[in-house]
């Protein structure tokens, strides 16, 4: 992939921050699983969120799109808090479920579990969040969706449902219905992890486009070699903390701390 002279992709921009997680916690129960995460992601860059299973990171990522809340520290995505707003004493005050899933519009999310509706094609599947949160015009959401359905590369598949679909090919639909909603960044939990081997590559081929066309991209993944070809940075995750994080050349070469020299013993 392209690096431009700071290091940094095509896209990139320092100046625009676009997510913003300050000091993170998240409890289930007695399990205090996120202990305090920091993390600042800017415009057009792609952050891959690796580690130990249990580590926490698909509960901070939940937690970035509130589908976790937290119980401590203070979540921005595109300049708003995440499902919260601040009262005059500037506490946190839950919004209601209209105002979150409007604040959402501004998240793409991609699970390990492609979450298609069974009964929609691809295209209804892709069309049916901007027509009904977005009110866009159903010639005009058709249009893009077809535009999408190009660009992952499954333009054949317009109108198949998803049971005729395979395992990979309903991700990639996934993926451009989360696009379907022009997010400020997308996210991506364990997007390959169901998958089978032969079908992983297609979907990390439609993400590594992603990434070289400028999206911001925080994605969680076991997939070292798309970690390498795709990051900006590379953040380790264990024990609900981040570890260390660095460029990925620098992390998979020269790992600055003994557990992420002992994680990459163990999968690389």
């Amino acid at each position: 992939m392209e690096k431009d002279a700071n290091n940094k992709r095509k896209g990139y921009n320092a100046d625009k921050i676009v997510v913003e997680a300050v000091d993170v916690h998240k409890w289930f129960g007695d399990n205090h699983v996120l202990r305090g995460v920091n993390l600042t992601v800017h415009e057009g860059e792609v952050v891959i969120i690796i580690g130990p299973s249990g580590s926490g990171k698909s509960t901070f990522l939940r937690c970035l799109n509130h589908l976790e809340k937290i119980d401590k520290g203070r979540i921005k995505v595109a300049g708003h808090l995440v499902g919260y707003r601040e009262n005059d004493k500037g506490e946190l005050v839950e919004l209601s479920d209209t105002e979150i899933a409007k604040r959402r519009c501004d998240i793409g999310m991609v699970f390990q579990h492609f979450e298609l509706f069974p009964h929609l094609n691809a295209v209804e599947n892709i069309t049916v969040a901007p027509i009904n949160v977005l009110k866009i015009d159903k010639e005009e959401a058709q249009a893009e969706a077809i535009r999408l359905m190009e660009r992952v590369q499954l333009p054949e598949k317009l109108y198949e449902y998803p049971g005729k679909l395979s395992g990979g090919q309903q991700q990639r639909v996934a993926i451009a219905r989360a696009m379907a909603m022009h997010p400020k960044v997308m996210m991506f939990d364990e997007v390959t992890s169901a998958l089978d081997p032969e079908m992983i590559t297609e979907v990390l081929d439609v993400m590594v486009d992603l990434s070289r066309q400028g999206m911001t991209m925080i994605v969680v993944t076991h997939e070292m070699g798309f970690a390498k070809a795709a990051a900006d940075r590379v953040i380790f995750m264990d024990g609900g903390v981040i570890v260390e994080e660095s460029t990925p050349d620098v992390f998979f070469s020269n790992p600055k701390t003994d557990r992420a020299k002992r994680f990459l013993e163990k999968i690389l």
